[in-house]
């Protein structure tokens, strides 16, 4: 199978690339995350992805986007719902497209590493994603990973975000003084 594996961050692609790469699972990894605020915080997780994809030799590709806006203009309530449900919506639909576009045989995503995260809703949008491109989604749930892929983050020194990345998450997050002081 050849893969495309959307990734969030470096320490949430840790595990994820483990499993695949101890399946025998050829992929590369696709950066597209224009939820990721302020730009500050999406170029350090962008800069630290491509040391978690060096770690593993594999190929990143990265596609720009960058939607402040658009998320603080909440306009997107009455199709979604929720800002978190838009959130993988958007970023499914472009790692599923890629895929489609570029010849691999299925895409995922290592949001199913997070317990954090809205599992469920993840894989509903992926499944959506699957028949609108006419590609395979790999579903596999990487959560019982999720601190080992934290360990081998810390390991390899990568920065482990405290938020999942929206201007909200950060706003609403108890370590928003701690996170905005480490953006000076």
């Amino acid at each position: 199978m050849d893969l495309l594996l959307h990734a969030c961050c470096g320490p949430c692609s840790m595990y994820p690339q483990k499993v695949l790469k101890d399946q025998g699972i050829e992929y590369d990894m696709l950066w597209y995350n224009p939820n990721i605020h302020p730009e500050f915080e999406w170029n350090r997780r962008l800069i630290n992805l491509r040391l978690a994809a060096s770690h593993y030799d594999v190929k990143l590709f990265e596609v720009e986007g960058f939607m402040e806006e658009y998320w603080r203009s909440k306009s997107y309530l009455e199709e979604f719902g929720s800002r978190c449900r838009m959130c993988y919506d958007v970023r499914m639909d472009m790692a599923a497209k890629y895929a489609s576009e570029n010849g691999y045989d299925a895409f995922s995503t290592t949001l199913l590493v997070s317990p954090y995260q809205q599992h469920d809703t993840i894989i509903e949008v992926c499944k959506e994603k699957s028949v609108k491109y006419g590609i395979e989604f790999y579903y596999h749930d990487f959560r019982e990973g999720f601190r080992e892929g934290q360990n081998m983050a810390r390991e390899i020194g990568l920065y482990r975000q405290k938020y999942c990345g929206c201007i909200f998450s950060l706003e609403e997050s108890d370590l928003k003084e701690k996170i905005l002081k480490s953006m000076n």
